[in-house]
């Protein structure tokens, strides 16, 4: 992998659930995962979000020490991290010209800022339109909802796609506090939708979009996203 290859990856800022007053945030194993894979493969990756400053994380997203999964240990004890989580830059201030790739995480938080931001939409139509790669796991696939392509048409229309399903979301007792259904929006997108069994690792890369469906996929997802990296850089 090139050394000058860049990912820019996009977190929520959004920390409460709105209709139920419960907090939320970033699933910190979605980013953390990925985070690290792309780190270990000499990826530069910059963190940004909705509104810049310290992105907020679910709290259910992290147990004590030796309780996470390895890659949230390693980035809760990784100082440059940290604070790169805390003082991310605004969305709306990142040059995303610059980078060969953006990768969101979920947390259910992104459901509430990611569709609205005009600010992503335009980096994910920067990045794609450029030859980029766009890719997300689980509720991170809310930021695509929004995004257009060159010709102004919804980037993610007749693509194979995945993302957080109905089934999985009425499993965590969420279907009632998210503002929407995120595979029923897919859906309405003319997506050719596709998921795996319920809080199972599936992922899927159609080309240059690499999307996956919930927190057990954040290793397939970022390693589908480093080969459509790779393969764009051809």
């Amino acid at each position: 992998m090139p050394a000058e290859r860049k990912i820019l990856i996009v977190v929520t800022s959004s920390a409460v659930m709105e209709k139920t007053g419960e907090p939320t945030g970033l699933w910190l194993e979605e980013l953390a995962t990925p985070y690290y894979i792309f780190v270990d493969a000499g990826v530069a990756v910059t963190l940004a979000s909705i509104l810049g400053g310290s992105a907020p994380i679910d709290p259910r997203s992290v147990r004590a020490k030796g309780e996470n999964p390895a890659s949230v240990d390693r980035f809760l004890g990784d100082a440059a991290a940290t604070t790169a989580l805390r003082s991310t830059i605004p969305v709306e201030a990142v040059d995303a010209s610059a980078y060969q790739a953006v990768f969101l995480p979920g947390g259910h938080g992104t459901m509430w800022d990611l569709p609205d931001s005009a600010a992503l939409s335009a980096a994910l139509r920067t990045v794609w339109t450029s030859g980029g790669v766009v890719a997300d796991v689980c509720h991170g696939s809310a930021g695509l909802v929004s995004a257009k392509d060159a010709a102004g048409k919804p980037l993610v229309a007749g693509r194979r796609i995945t993302g957080f399903s109905n089934s999985e979301e009425r499993a965590a007792g969420l279907a009632e506090a998210v503002p929407f259904l995120l595979e029923t929006r897919l859906r309405e997108l003319d997506t050719r939708y596709e998921c795996g069994a319920d809080f199972q690792p599936f992922a899927i890369a159609d080309g240059r979009l690499v999307t996956g469906q919930n927190p057990a996929s954040s290793t397939r997802a970022a390693e589908l996203t480093l080969d459509a990296l790779r393969a764009a850089a051809r």
